[in-house]
């Protein structure tokens, strides 16, 4: 039996790739914007949970009396 008539049948994660998102190019095209849009916010947001991490105790938030006046009684 030869290599073509064996995967005949059987659909690969590749073949099964393109036949969903890959084979018409308006769904590629959505695909490809979607996925960029969500890993733009994946990544927004694994950057500033690192930086709040990184700089606590430093930052304008977390001075409780920065740019408090003392009241005059």
């Amino acid at each position: 039996m030869d290599y073509a008539a064996r995967r005949k049948g059987q659909g690969g994660l590749f073949e099964g790739l393109y036949r969903v998102i890959m084979r018409r190019n308006s769904v590629y095209v959505t695909f490809i914007i979607a996925g960029a849009f969500l890993g733009e916010r994946a990544v927004d947001y694994g950057v500033h949970k690192l930086w709040e991490y990184n700089n606590v105790g430093k930052r304008y938030e977390d001075i409780p009396v920065l740019g408090q006046r003392q009241s005059e009684e």
